[in-house]
């Protein structure tokens, strides 16, 4: 089945716009803000709390840029008139940092002050390790003024545990994920659990130094070192919470907000919903897999 979802996966791009759609529609909120608010007050009646994502990268235009920087607005704004429990998330590509870094930077600055003012959070995504440096850097000088930023790590790049040794000082707020792009192996761990390994290493040095940890992950594996440290340090609810994607293990993500931890789901919306799709879906082609056996599960699927 593995290499039917990557077969699959490859041929995205040639398929008709609204097929993608069916592939997508569990994932994606839809294409209006509407259609996120209305996603987030769903999770919310389920006990979960979310992080609200415009879609938009390698953005090759200003005028695009800019106009993405007052859509995040207007979402920092209804989350506040709608009392929604949820921040945001933002990639520094769709913010103009392939045209220029410091218009990147006063994008974001501009967002993070917005969100200051209702009281939010704005959390900055780690794109592929070309960007890593340039995003650290941002976040950094951000995180000098603001306390409500913070920034992505991936636990397969070789670079991450240096990368958080040189932000505890700062005390950060951290999302680690496995990490999705396709990178070489000069840069990234390519085996399956050497980076389990080091997502689990990573989640200890970040609790043990007293930092917020986003522990977003859908593996099981990651799910369970995770919860083994929290219990073994007796970790306050208040210091991490798990995070994952709209519409990717249901089950697991009830499991753990049954427990009593707190869980943030990843809603993306926007009208670049087709491209998304197709990158996210190539990137993991699991995904196809997962889709095809709830087309063709009677009950619709129940994971």
């Amino acid at each position: 089945m593995n290499l039917l979802n990557k077969a699959i996966s490859h041929t995205l791009p040639f398929i008709p716009k609204p097929i993608i759609g069916y592939f997508s529609r569990p994932y994606i909120a839809g294409e209006r803000l509407d259609d996120a608010v209305k996603t987030v007050r769903k999770l919310m009646s389920e006990g979960a709390c979310a992080t609200i994502d415009v879609l938009g990268e390698e953005v090759r235009s200003e005028e695009h840029t800019l106009h993405a920087v007052e859509i995040y607005k207007q979402v920092l704004k209804r989350i506040d008139a709608e009392k929604l429990d949820s921040n945001i998330s933002l990639k520094p590509t769709h913010m103009g940092l392939k045209l220029d870094k410091e218009f990147c930077y006063r994008n974001i600055r501009s967002i993070v002050e917005t969100a200051r003012m209702h009281n939010n959070f704005v959390r900055i995504d780690m794109e592929d390790h070309t960007t890593t440096n340039d995003t650290l850097d941002i976040y950094l000088r951000l995180r000098k003024e603001f306390e409500n930023v913070g920034t992505v790590l991936q636990a397969y790049l070789r670079r991450t545990v240096a990368d958080i040794n040189k932000l505890i000082p700062v005390h950060p707020n951290l999302r680690i994920c496995k990490g999705i792009y396709v990178e070489p192996y000069q840069v990234a761990y390519k085996d399956k659990q050497i980076v389990n390994y080091n997502f689990a290493y990573i989640i200890e040095k970040l609790l043990l130094n007293n930092c917020y940890i986003g522990i977003a992950t859908h593996d099981e594996k990651v799910v369970w070192e995770a919860l083994r440290f929290l219990d073994k340090y007796n970790i306050s609810t208040n210091r991490y919470e798990f995070q994952m994607l709209l519409g990717v293990t249901p089950n697991l993500r009830r499991i753990l907000l049954s427990a009593g931890h707190r869980l943030r789901v990843y809603v993306p919306f926007g009208a670049e919903w087709a491209n998304y799709s197709i990158r996210r879906l190539k990137e993991n082609p699991d995904i196809v897999g997962h889709v095809l056996r709830k087309m063709f599960t009677p009950s619709g699927g129940k994971a």
